[in-house]
Order: C-alpha cells, then sequence, then structure tokens
C-alpha cells in the first residue's frame, strides 16, 4: 500500500478562489469524483480543525482533538506526543510483521539528530517510534527517499545540495520505495503552505506540480498492483478567500486492489489507521 498525505486540501464546491478543480489538478480531481469518499476532520469540535490533533487521529484512530479538549495547531505539545508514543500506525502494522517506510527524506545525517529536535511534526514524532521506517539523505541520493517537495527545487533554494528531479522521476522513486516494502507513507505540506498564503497562483503551481506527480504514481501503482490511498487533515487551499483552515470534509480516496472494502462507510480521520491495518492480514 502506498498512503500519500496530502496536507491542507478540503472538499467545496467550485468557486473562482478554489483551485481544486479540473482546469488545475485535473488527476486529482478525477480521483476525488471517482474513487473517495468524504469524511469529517473536525472530529465532532468547534473551531476550525488544526494540523495536530488532526493529524495524531489520522494515525492514531483516536480523536485526539476530544482527547486535548480542542484543537491543536503545529507542532505536537508533550500529551499528543504521550498520544502517539503509546500507539500509532507504524507500530501497530509492525506488531503484525508489516514492512513500513516513510518515504520523505529529512536532511539529516543520522537519525540521533532528529531525537534532539525541539520541534517534530506528528509524522516524525510516529517515525521516530519506528526509527527503522525514517529515510535520511543518503536513502534520497541512493533514489530510496523523496524530498517533501517532490523535486527538491524548494531545498535547492534553501542552500540544500540536493539533485533536482522531475514528477515522473519522483513518481518512479517512490515506486521503488513502495516496492521494497509492504507500507509507505508519503506526506507533502506545501499545499497546506500554499492555501496560508491566500496567493492563487502559488496555489495554482503547488496544485498542478503535485497533479503531474500523482498522474504518474497512479499508472505506476495500477501496474504493478499497488493499493493507493490518499487523504488530508483538513481542509484550507480549497478555499484561497481566506487564510485559516476551513471546517470542509477532506476527500478519502483509495483505487486498485481492495479499494472499496477500505472506503466502504468511512465518515472521518479516525477512521483511516485502523482501515490501514485491517488489509494487512
Amino acid at each position: 500500500m502506498l498512503f500519500i498525505f496530502v496536507d491542507g486540501v478540503g472538499l467545496r464546491a467550485p468557486a473562482a478562489d478554489n483551485p481544486v478543480n479540473p482546469e488545475i489538478c485535473p488527476t486529482l480531481c478525477r480521483l476525488i469524483q471517482e474513487h473517495s469518499v468524504a469524511i469529517d476532520a473536525c472530529l465532532d469540535m468547534e473551531g476550525l480543525p488544526q494540523s495536530a490533533t488532526g493529524q495524531a487521529s489520522m494515525f492514531t484512530g483516536v480523536n485526539a482533538a476530544q482527547y486535548m479538549g480542542r484543537h491543536c495547531e503545529g507542532f505536537p505539545g508533550p500529551s499528543l506526543r504521550k498520544l502517539l508514543g503509546e500507539d500509532n500506525l507504524f507500530m501497530a502494522l509492525r506488531r503484525k510483521g508489516v514492512r513500513c517506510r516513510f518515504a520523505d527524506a529529512y536532511m539529516v545525517d543520522s537519525v540521533d539528530e532528529l531525537v534532539a529536535r525541539r520541534f517534530k511534526s506528528v509524522t516524525t514524532v510516529m517515525a521516530l517510534t519506528q526509527p527503522e521506517t525514517i529515510s535520511i539523505q543518503e536513502d534520497l541520493r541512493d533514489k530510496q527517499a523523496l524530498t517533501h517537495d517532490i523535486t527538491g527545487e524548494v531545498l535547492v533554494k534553501k542552500g540544500h545540495a540536493v539533485k533536482t528531479i522531475t514528477p515522473l522521476q519522483a513518481a518512479e522513486h517512490l515506486l521503488q520505495v513502495t516496492q521494497a516494502y509492504d507500507f509507505t507513507l508519503f506526506e507533502i505540506f506545501l499545499t497546506d503552505f500554499a492555501g496560508h498564503s491566500t496567493k492563487l497562483e502559488e496555489a495554482h503551481d503547488i496544485l498542478k506540480l503535485f497533479d503531474l506527480f500523482l498522474s504518474a504514481v497512479e499508472t505506476l501503482c495500477a501496474s504493478a498492483g499497488i493499493l493507493l490511498v490518499i487523504t488530508s487533515d483538513h481542509g484550507n487551499i480549497e478555499d484561497m478567500s481566506v487564510r485559516g483552515h476551513t471546517r470542509n470534509p477532506v476527500p478519502l480516496i483509495a483505487i486498485g486492489p481492495e479499494a472499496q472494502a477500505f472506503l466502504a462507510n468511512a465518515r472521518s480521520l479516525t477512521d483511516i489507521t485502523p482501515r490501514v491495518i485491517s488489509m494487512f492480514r
């Protein structure tokens, strides 16, 4: 299974300020239209859904917003880290003997450098509970990992010595990783950044890039018989008229072997981890 987590993409009716449309991202829109269900990201709580509790809910199956008593943004604090450390998707899959990999390459030379970081994302906290899932710079050089921006261009602009690649090459590298493991996770969060910018051109650029990548990933997964799952943690980029997140539902996409079983009766972010686990018998 290949799981692509796309930060900050909700479902909203067509509008001039909604860049999630077939002219900008035809593959994503087709998959949403033909191979998805809408799921709740608000988690039965008031206020705008946020990344820390949304992602913690997605990767534990626990309603993290209710656990915390509110939506929590950004990096998880001690309480959410404790929740993730007690159990999470990678830990549950390892108990079943499933080989997992987090395909985003951290720009470090060792896992110890990640442990020392003060601020860690939900996915980083989860990966650190199973260090063998983590990809670092060496893996990126060996084409066994991807940069978070798909092509590496963002990292080059920040001064990192990485080789830029095309969206098609990135898809091919991701397929190599996916075929080497039972479960692979790839995260892209530039969609959320673009949504917060309120700059429509920036949103168009990242969605077009992601769509080129996604089109190739879909084709490669289909030819290899891989279940492709895509979802988000909350809405954002689908409404460029506001700088913050939205209360819109998010798509849960599944295409490939047992896709219909994966989608059946899914209702919220908390359904995702149990469904992934159930795919591995």
